[in-house]
């Protein structure tokens, strides 16, 4: 058995005439303290779902939350109305915690829950597997997702998992071929630092403290903002966060949910996920909505879905009751606010919407972006390729892909185009625009890469485009100055069944 950290008990609430709600401070691995919430759930011994906060946040003191349709979050009030006792936590250095903030680094804020899964095995409310290991599952968005393979991959206690809008790896999310998210990285740098900022001053349980960031943080947050780069030292630090090299250590039951339109941690990077779990024989499904750290302007679906995969996955596997369906392993919902379901992803591929086309030139100035922050709008300033028109019905589900032939000169040389795919109805599809590295040093070049995952449903006569633009207020800003001219240009989105 796990030798137990020091635990103090701060206070009591009264919850309900059958069970104590109280608040409780662990001491972690480095004697770090971290700020904890216990709410049981009503009558007797129950399985136990940790719900880890988003960044910058510290952990939830309602005993009654309801769940968020917009985020996919799931409310204490809902998880405790299932059966389930609820424990809540100010990750280190927000909140009441101390330390530093280290974004979910497998070696700090994992071990800080392992502290956590400690001081739970102790409690007459949790039902156990074995002294010191109680019946653990793992709930939560995005920071409160990413903590949640971490410690999955470090303490075999936790047996269950439903990350929400979380990520594959800090570097291709943040970062992707280069560019740095301008729009989210301004709010994330923002709200982290003051979020990390000792409440009440100084001093907290670990002593005196101003700001809690990591170096690395602040210093992508500055270098960011003042030339739109991701220092080496920096990249490698958030590269070794995982958890993509982590995944193989994850083989416990897994349900991923991302949002169509979440345009900080992309469908790209729950496919990489439920990839790895799926080709390891882990039990695994994922569910795309459209929500999460960006703007549906599409449609939510049928309310409660999120919730409902959730609670029938936390009731199959960790409750264990075999009799509950928990459905097929993947479901989405497209752009025509409908959900639908496959056996697997990737979904077969039918077909295509293919174009190809040459000898367009783009001029390439730090001016005119287009974007709003968070989501890609259409562009003025862009290079555009028709799609033909769908022949009938077609569910476009998957990556795009983009190739392309080009020269043209720039100063600096090295520097990113966009691309984004729009509809019909002027709506770039998903929110999203996916960063194309380009070298323009008066030479010939050809690169390939695939867009980032769209959901759209096409009807007969449904018509796409390809916009190229230099500039999107979603990536760092353009900050050189000359064109470019395409040669050739060929995009295929994905028809499936």
């Amino acid at each position: 058995m796990r030798k137990l950290v020091g635990i103090v008990v701060l206070g009591f609430t009264l919850l309900a005439p059958s069970a104590q709600a109280r608040d409780f401070t662990v001491r972690s691995f480095d004697q770090t303290a971290i700020n904890a919430h216990f709410f049981p759930a009503n009558g007797g011994k129950a399985p136990t779902v940790l719900v880890g906060p988003g960044w910058s946040m510290a952990g939830e003191t309602d005993d009654s939350s309801s769940s968020e349709e917009l985020f996919g979050g799931i409310g204490v009030g809902t998880l405790r109305a299932a059966g389930y006792n609820v424990l809540t936590w100010d990750p280190r250095g927000f909140g009441k915690s101390g330390g530093t903030v280290t974004v979910d680094s497998p070696d700090y804020e994992a071990r800080d829950v392992s502290a956590l899964i400690d001081w739970l095995a102790t409690q007459p409310e949790a039902q156990l597997d074995k002294a010191g290991d109680p019946r653990v599952g793992m709930n939560g968005s995005s920071y409160g997702g990413g903590i949640q393979w971490v410690t999955a991959a470090r303490d075999a206690r936790v047996d269950v998992i439903t990350p929400n809008i979380s990520w594959n790896s800090l570097v291709t999310s943040l970062n992707k071929d280069g560019s740095l998210k301008f729009g989210w990285g301004s709010i994330l740098c923002g709200a982290g630092l003051e979020g990390s900022l000792v409440p009440g001053g100084l001093m907290n349980p670990d002593g005196l403290q101003l700001m809690r960031l990591d170096p690395h943080v602040f210093n992508t947050c500055v270098s960011g903002t003042a030339n739109g780069s991701m220092a080496p030292a920096d990249q490698a630090w958030f590269a070794a966060h995982g958890p993509d090299f982590l995944l193989s250590k994850v083989k416990i039951p897994t349900l991923i949910t991302q949002g169509t339109a979440d345009t900080l941690f992309t469908l790209k990077e729950a496919i990489r996920n439920y990839a790895s779990l799926r080709g390891r024989g882990v039990p695994v499904k994922m569910v795309w909505f459209c929500g999460g750290h960006g703007v549906c302007l599409t449609g939510s679906g049928e309310a409660g879905h999120v919730e409902g995969a959730v609670i029938n996955w936390l009731g199959r596997y960790l409750k264990r009751n075999t009799s509950v369906q928990t459905g097929p392993r993947f479901e989405w919902l497209a752009d025509d606010a409908k959900w639908r379901s496959a056996a697997d992803y990737p979904l077969a591929r039918k077909g295509s919407l293919t174009a190809i086309t040459g000898q367009k030139t783009l001029p390439i100035a730090p001016v005119s972006p287009s974007g709003a922050l968070i989501f890609a709008t259409p562009a003025a300033n862009a290079v555009e390729v028709a799609l033909p028109a769908a022949s009938g019905p077609a569910h476009l589900v998957g990556e795009p892909t983009l190739k392309l032939t080009y020269s043209g000169t720039a100063l600096p040389a090295k520097t990113h185009v966009y691309a984004q795919i729009v509809d019909g109805a002027g709506h770039v599809v998903g929110n999203q625009a996916t960063p194309i590295p380009v070298t323009l040093d008066g030479l010939t070049h050809t690169i390939e890469r695939p867009l980032e995952a769209i959901a759209a449903e096409a009807v007969a006569g449904s018509t796409y485009k390809l916009q190229i633009t230099p500039a999107t207020t979603l990536y760092t800003a353009q900050r050189s100055a000359g064109a470019v001219t395409f040669g050739r240009i060929e995009v295929s989105l994905p028809i499936t069944g």
